[in-house]
């Protein structure tokens, strides 16, 4: 049972949110009740136009997320299995479809579902606490929240097989020599890092951010024709918004673009 603390949190700092994951005495384990809330805060965001960034970080001090509640598995039965598997599906794939950019704040433990949180966010910052891994081959089962398809686009297919088919733990330093991290930060500062990240994508163009992050991501695995295709879209997209008119003219005039953020609910299908 959980308590009756709410297993999220979210935080607003003018247009950056931060979700905070909140059973820091079970290092932020996946529960069933802390996918459905993360489920909704992460849908209520996603619809709000105010929000031009994201943070995703964990409380405590010992880990950003150590995957899964096993004692919570522990008692399932097999439908138990089934229908938490479509809540933690549903976890993972409204992380990945938030139309702002994310980023992930990473300390600590960052393991199985809790690494896999971390790679469905645009950018990866850890500090020097951080270790990361998939160890599920090591209790019998497969990354399910998109662990093998997500390093495999990350790193190769050689360096994503080495760390899926060992579940072998990845210190901080060399997490971020292979590039399973974007950023490494001194220990402590991790959220502190994301944030910094944050706001200077908030201060950019809403339109233009949202476009971007849209073409990224679907461009991937595209051949070159249809990626430039995809780049094609979302360009269009900013370069005929009132954002890019207001962009252009505040760099003219030589001062700070105050965004008229209209057209953002047709930016995320780029």
């Amino acid at each position: 049972m959980e308590s009756d603390i709410s297993p999220v949190r979210l935080d607003r700092d003018g247009p950056v949110a931060t979700v905070e994951l909140n059973r820091p005495d079970a290092l932020n384990a996946l529960s069933t009740e802390l996918a459905r809330g993360l489920v909704d805060v992460t849908r209520s965001i996603a619809t709000d136009a105010s929000v031009r960034a994201v943070v995703i970080a964990g409380s405590g001090d010992r880990a950003f997320c150590a995957g899964a509640d096993l004692k919570e598995r522990n008692g399932l039965t097999d439908d138990g299995w089934r229908e938490q598997r479509e809540v933690f599906r549903a976890m993972f794939t409204a992380v990945r479809d938030l139309p702002q950019p994310t980023i992930a704040a990473v300390h600590g433990y960052a393991l199985g579902g809790g690494c896999e949180l971390a790679l469905s966010c645009d950018i990866v910052v850890a500090d020097e606490t951080a270790v990361l891994g998939l160890p599920e081959v090591s209790i019998g089962l497969v990354p399910g929240g998109g662990g093998t398809q997500l390093t495999a686009r990350r790193l190769g297919p050689g360096r994503a097989a080495d760390l899926v088919l060992t579940g072998r733990h990845v210190p901080a330093l060399e997490a971020h020599a292979i590039g399973l991290v974007d950023r490494l930060v001194p220990a402590g500062s991790a959220r502190a890092a994301a944030i910094d990240i944050a706001r200077q994508i908030a201060s950019n163009s809403p339109v233009a951010t949202r476009a971007a992050k849209a073409a990224l991501r679907a461009g991937w695995g595209a051949d070159d024709a249809d990626a430039m295709q995809v780049e094609d879209v979302a360009w269009r997209k900013a370069a005929f918004s009132a954002d890019r008119v207001e962009g252009i003219a505040a760099f003219v005039e030589k001062r700070s673009p105050d965004w008229p953020a209209t057209g953002l609910s047709s930016v995320s299908d780029a």
